[in-house]
């Protein structure tokens, strides 16, 4: 392995890391913020972002695996990440549609959605940079794992765009339903991903949420 190749390296599992201990502290602030504020949006996107930190360090442990022998097996290590992510999705998508169902029978909004705004803004903006900065390294890499890796974070990106919405709709116009649209959007991608993680994890093929093979 040359000089170049390794510091492209330690910069993937740094990127890997960053978005681990990211998506860790994101998750604790909006499940405190989201049952502070009553607004079930951001309670599961926190929710979510604990999910993640589960996949994530299957990607980690991805980055070290092709670093040292680049074609070897997938680990079981791995292979249990995608299934506790994968099914760790579906109790997200199950939670919130028990939660919709709750505020649509009892008419409930949130107390507040101004914390969403504001969190799922920052959210965007950190992980445009985890996409640009994953996708710089993958591409020098010619690694197909870590351009997978990419497309996970802009998954990431749809969904805080789905928080910041719900958000700022119902913060500005006060929009009843606002915050019962948002957590729909997340039940979506929630299932999708919960899906493509089973899937990869059946056929042994540590993937992102959108399912790029890392062979690619």
């Amino acid at each position: 392995m040359t000089t170049d190749e390794s510091r492209l390296y330690k910069t993937a599992l740094f990127l890997s890391l960053f978005t681990i201990f990211y998506n860790i502290l994101e998750g604790i602030v909006c499940i405190f913020l989201g049952y502070k504020d009553e607004t079930l949006t951001l309670f599961g996107f926190g929710v979510d972002s604990l999910v993640e930190v589960v996949s994530g360090l299957g990607i980690y442990q991805m980055v070290l695996r092709i670093r040292k022998h680049p074609d070897a097996a997938v680990s079981s290590f791995e292979i249990r990440a995608l299934r506790i992510t994968g099914f760790g999705f579906f109790v997200l998508a199950a939670g919130l549609l028990a939660g919709i169902v709750v505020n649509l029978l009892e008419h409930h909004k949130p107390e507040s959605t101004l914390w969403g705004a504001i969190i799922s803004s920052l959210s965007i903006l950190v992980m445009l940079w985890l996409v640009v900065s994953k996708r710089k390294v993958g591409r020098k890499l010619n690694s197909g794992a870590i351009m997978a890796d990419a497309s996970c974070s802009q998954v990431c990106i749809y969904m805080s765009l789905v928080l910041l919405v719900s958000s700022a709709l119902y913060e500005f116009t006060g929009f009843a339903y606002a915050d019962v649209l948002g957590s729909a959007g997340l039940i979506w991608f929630s299932v999708q991903e919960g899906k493509e993680a089973l899937s990869k994890a059946k056929n042994r093929k540590y993937t992102d949420c959108c399912g790029e093979d890392e062979s690619e």
